[in-house]
Formats: structure tokens, C-alpha cells, sequence
């Protein structure tokens, strides 16, 4: 990879690989880091690296393992910023944002390959083989990690339901 090709892919692609880290760890700083880390990694030593979807492929499959190597090594405490999430999109469906930051909380406790799956389904728009190629892993393993995923924050959100169910309505004089 040249020096042109290296400054292209980073215009190109650092947006996509600071939102996967970012929605990894719901922290901007740490997601900078990462995307640091990654580019610095391109640039050093993947000579061997084509401009282009090769690159897009391997700049996600490097910031997933960048994230979960993170996870794994340091004593990274799940911290959630509410001032520093990022912004809904303009032209986003409107949603309730207490609901999604109750969504980012459980996508933030699902196991490092889990959460890997459901931020690159349903934040990058991979399909099952895209994100197989990406991790390095079956098909069929990362089905059973979508599964298992979407499984767990199903049912932390019926369990939450219930629960609010059971609350006794809070009215200003109480």
C-alpha cells in the first residue's frame, strides 16, 4: 500500500472504523484509540493490504479483534457517557431515547464475540457471511452468536417490562 493509497483508505474509511469501536465501547476516547491503533498497524506493517474492499475488509476485522484484544487485556470498565453518546442521525426514525440507552447498556454486557456480531449486523448492515469472513469465523457460529445475542436482550427487556409493570405509578406529590 502507498503513501496515497494509506491516506485515501484512512479519509475513507475512519468513520466506519470509529463507529465500530464506538459502538463497541460506547466511549469515544478509547474509540479513538482504537482507530489510532488500527491505522498505525495499516501503515506499519500491512504493505501487503489492497486499496479497496480488501482494505474495508481487513480495517473491520482489525478494529473488532483491536476491540476485543482491549476488552481482554486491560481492566476496561464498562463506562457509559451520557453527554459524549453520539447524536441520533437527522432522518433517523424517532425512538425513545431511554430505550436506547437501556439498548446500548445491554449490547455493552454481552460477551467481547457477541456484542462483535450485533455491532457489525446491525451497525455496520454485514450480513452472516460478511461477518464470518471479518472474524475469521463459520457461518453458522456467527448465527449462533446473533441468536444467543438478540436471545439475552430479549429477555432482559421482557424482564425489564415486567418489572416496570410492577411499579407503583409515581405521581409530583410523591
Amino acid at each position: 500500500m502507498t503513501k496515497t493509497e494509506f491516506e485515501t483508505a484512512v479519509r475513507e474509511y475512519q468513520g466506519m472504523v470509529y463507529s465500530i469501536a464506538c459502538s463497541f465501547f460506547h466511549n469515544p476516547a478509547i474509540a479513538e484509540e482504537v482507530a489510532q491503533d488500527v491505522f498505525l498497524r495499516l501503515y506499519e506493517g500491512h504493505r501487503s493490504v489492497e486499496a479497496g474492499a480488501h482494505c474495508m475488509a481487513w480495517l473491520r476485522r482489525s478494529t473488532v479483534h483491536r476491540c476485543i484484544d482491549m476488552v481482554r487485556r486491560s481492566s476496561y470498565q464498562n463506562e457509559i457517557q451520557m453527554e459524549t453518546l453520539p447524536d441520533i442521525p437527522v432522518g433517523a426514525p424517532e425512538t425513545d431515547p431511554l430505550l436506547q440507552e437501556h439498548l446500548r447498556r445491554m449490547i455493552a454486557a454481552l460477551p467481547e464475540k457477541s456484542r462483535a456480531v450485533l455491532v457489525l449486523r446491525f451497525g455496520e448492515d454485514m450480513d452472516v457471511e460478511e461477518i464470518g469472513r471479518t472474524l475469521q469465523m463459520p457461518a453458522n457460529t456467527v448465527w449462533s452468536h446473533l441468536q444467543r445475542g438478540t436471545a439475552a436482550i430479549r429477555e432482559k427487556l421482557m424482564r425489564r417490562m415486567k418489572e416496570n409493570e410492577n411499579e407503583p405509578v409515581r405521581t409530583r406529590s410523591s
